[in-house]
């Protein structure tokens, strides 16, 4: 019997079905990809399962019993782990590495009322050497980077024993190498008999270690794949046409001279490198995480500073002390965790979707504290059209969004007013093929500005760009130019 088992399972909400008729199994031991658009039923899924949402209809049974959790500790206790994208609710600012591992434990009517520090310590270091993780237990949560935070989440994972693993993007913030690292304790835990549900948009993860792919389209389980994996014929079944090629559409020769850097260092100690930008060319950086992709995009927003060399924006040097001076010039940037830089949290002022793509626009749209006009709800409506934004209001909350209609609603708030460079940092991380699709053709679109791009996914960066240039060290490197076309000069 497989350890998990769901039959003609159906969710609505209100009009919307969200799931029609799920069926699938998960052996022990077996690691299954679950593929699919945003909107096709993967969240809510996962919620079910998770002890998030209930059914409507439809049974699901877990190591041979009924199975029907009604909270999340419930489902924690029959053997469902679940690791969500977002790492937000795993810690916050003030605890340190060890509190955030042991944080869901102090909830547990058996925990002491007392506990050592040093207990905590022993007991969060078990956590992580049983992992495969090497974090610094006495760290603020707070300032770890995203990929450290998502370790955090893992592990924590990993050590309530579970039978069934759900993971949602684990390597989204991962460099190479902990990816890696991730994907061998994955492989050794399901020879242990432990069934992963591994949700991902990244078909080297899929390659990596997945025994079988579940697509699913329209609320319904569209095609079952085994392993070795068609990913072609996956992503075909999972936006429901033929697969276009990929590669960006030829050009000609790209405009005028937008921005430049002249033997710039990010850090004292890295190689200086060059780097210039045309109008209406997209160049994109890849690299793994920590070796300055967000830090050379930082340092032309204006949030910190080069270590050496110049920046010229247009022929004039570029040296914002601020982000707001870099936006009075021009210079643009979607920061890499949009829940974090880009989005106004849930229940605040401000959080619907026209007010996050007005939000760094308030002194042009705003005079003496009146709108002029509509033009909140005007631009909101734009970008719905345009980048096919699925939503039935502009002013539903972005919050209520899927993660690739958020980004897309990030990427609309630059498109609003006109820019002369548009810096995005890891733009497809968390969105589907088919919302990538759509964020690219907005970004090519664009032939009056600059752009530079910053993916740890070199797949990603063949797609969207005309040139690529590694990073390494804080040092760029070329790697090739994607579009021939395009005689732009290489670092």
């Amino acid at each position: 019997m497989p350890l998990l088992h769901i039959d003609n399972l159906t969710r609505s909400f209100g009009a919307t079905r969200a799931l029609t008729g799920i069926d699938l199994s998960i052996d022990r031991g077996e690691i299954v990809a679950l593929m699919g658009a945003n909107g096709a039923g993967k969240s809510t899924l996962v919620k079910i399962l998770s002890g998030v949402l209930a059914a409507d209809d439809g049974k699901i049974s877990l190591n041979e019993h009924a199975f029907a959790p009604r909270t999340p500790s419930e489902a924690s206790s029959a053997g469902i782990a679940t690791v969500h994208q977002s790492t937000d609710i795993v810690g916050a600012a003030g605890l340190t590495v060890a509190d955030a591992l042991l944080l869901h434990r102090f909830a547990d009517r058996g925990t002491p009322f007392f506990v050592s520090r040093r207990s905590l310590r022993r007991q969060a270091r078990a956590m992580l050497d049983a992992a495969g993780f090497s974090l610094p237990l006495d760290r603020d949560f707070g300032d770890l980077a995203a990929a450290d935070r998502q370790l955090v989440a893992i592990a924590r994972a990993l050590a309530d024993r579970a039978d069934l693993l759900i993971l949602d993007e684990p390597t989204a913030s991962l460099s190479g190498d902990e990816s890696r690292r991730l994907f061998d304790i994955l492989l050794r835990l399901r020879s242990q008999g432990l069934a992963i549900l591994y949700i991902s948009h990244r078909t080297a993860d899929l390659e990596a270690i997945a025994d079988r792919a579940l697509v699913m389209r329209g609320g319904r389980v569209v095609r079952s794949l085994r392993r070795p994996i068609d990913i072609s014929s996956a992503i075909e079944a999972m936006i429901g046409r033929r697969l276009e090629a990929a590669h960006p559409d030829a050009r000609g020769q790209a405009g005028p001279l937008v921005f430049e850097m002249r033997s710039a260092r990010l850090v004292p100690t890295s190689v200086p490198f060059d780097l210039t930008i045309r109008e209406g060319e997209v160049v994109a950086i890849t690299g793994a995480l920590g070796v300055g992709k967000s830090r050379l995009l930082s340092a032309i927003f204006g949030a910190n500073r080069l270590a050496g060399g110049e920046m010229l924006l247009d022929g004039r040097p570029h040296a914002p002390r601020s982000p707001a001076e870099a936006l009075a010039v021009g210079v643009a940037m979607a920061g890499e965790d949009r829940h974090r830089s880009s989005l106004i949290p849930a229940g605040w002022p401000g959080h619907s979707l026209a007010a996050t793509i007005s939000l760094p626009h308030l002194s042009k749209w705003y005079r003496q504290g009146f709108l002029l006009g509509d033009r909140e709800r005007r631009e909101a409506a734009k970008a719905i059209s345009r980048l096919g934004i699925k939503t039935s209001d502009p002013l539903a909350s972005v919050w209520s969004l899927s993660g690739g209609n958020q980004q897309k609603t990030v990427i609309a708030r630059w498109e609003a007013e006109p820019s002369r460079l548009l810096l995005l940092d890891e733009p497809f991380q968390g969105v589907d093929v088919g919302a990538r699709r759509d964020i690219i053709d907005a970004i090519r679109a664009r032939t009056d500005r600059a752009t530079l791009i910053a993916s740890s996914d070199p797949e990603e960066a063949y797609e969207v760009a005309d040139r690529i240039l590694n990073i390494e060290r804080h040092t760029l490197r070329p790697i090739a130019a994607a579009n021939p076309v395009i005689q732009g000069t290489y670092a």
